[in-house]
């Protein structure tokens, strides 16, 4: 027997869209921006205080993502649920891809699901929003306008005990010429520290939306990490904005996307 469907009538949509006819070359992308939870699912069983914090999403960046997306005039999709529920940024195969425990908190909703309530996320809540992706990126290449896939998240400070030193990351996979350049820009700015795959490493087994609709379709790409202290506030979510609006169009300044540069990833 088929479970009831997970989301229902006063549930929100999977993502959100802001800018959809956005002309910018950049394609933004917050994977994490929201921390709905399906009312079917009671909350997982958590508390508000565990749902307010970053294991249930990435603070600051739904807010630094649409001033982002004002300042380039760039299509940006938001997803809507948090990542307790299924990570949209996890491959299906990964353990993390729907976790029983993060960082200090169990999740023990997510310990004894069965292969049905497994796929149902997956096909109401991880496979919409990548297809809203793909048919986007599709269409964009129909009507020749360039994409640059822009991955916007954020990194708790602290994790683990481990302090993070750095107020940025840029993250990259195979293809790091963007990321390059970016790093090259941020680093003009005195005393800024920028991370290169800090607080993380982009891979295939532990990144989705980069590796799926960047390296594979062959465009341009990166993933962009800003520390959740610095996106506290609406002031520091537009001051980060500002920022890498700048460093994102001088990167593209000296022919990103045509010339030598243009050759795809791989190609």
């Amino acid at each position: 027997m088929n479970p009831e469907p997970l989301l229902g009538a006063n549930d929100p949509a999977v993502f959100r869209l802001v800018r959809p006819a956005g002309e910018s070359a950049f394609f933004l992308t917050a994977d994490h921006a929201g921390r709905a939870i399906p009312r079917s699912l009671n909350r997982l069983h958590l508390s508000d205080q565990v749902l307010e914090t970053h294991v249930a999403w990435d603070l600051g960046v739904a807010g630094l993502a649409e001033g982002l997306s004002a300042q380039l005039d760039a299509f940006l999709i938001l997803h809507n649920y948090s990542r307790l529920v299924i990570d949209p940024n996890r491959p299906l195969e990964a353990t993390d891809s729907i976790v029983d425990h993060s960082e200090h908190t169990a999740i023990a909703a997510n310990q004894t699901l069965s292969s049905a309530a497994r796929r149902q996320r997956i096909e109401e809540l991880f496979e919409p929003y990548h297809r809203r992706i793909a048919a986007e990126l599709d269409s964009r290449l129909q009507r020749g306008q360039p994409s640059v896939l822009v991955a916007l998240h954020s990194f708790t400070p602290v994790y683990a005990g481990v302090v993070r030193p750095w107020p940025v990351g840029v993250l990259h996979g195979r293809d790091g010429r963007l990321a390059g350049r970016l790093r090259q820009e941020l680093r003009r700015e005195p005393g800024l520290l920028v991370g290169e795959n800090q607080p993380y490493a982009l891979s295939d087994s532990t990144d989705y939306t980069v590796v799926e609709h960047g390296e594979r379709r062959r465009i341009p790409h990166v993933e962009l990490e800003i520390r959740q202290d610095l996106l506290a506030t609406e002031s520091g979510q537009q001051e980060w904005a500002d920022r890498l609006a700048s460093v994102l169009e001088r990167s593209l300044a000296d022919g990103l996307l045509t010339g030598a540069d243009a050759k795809p990833f791989l190609g």
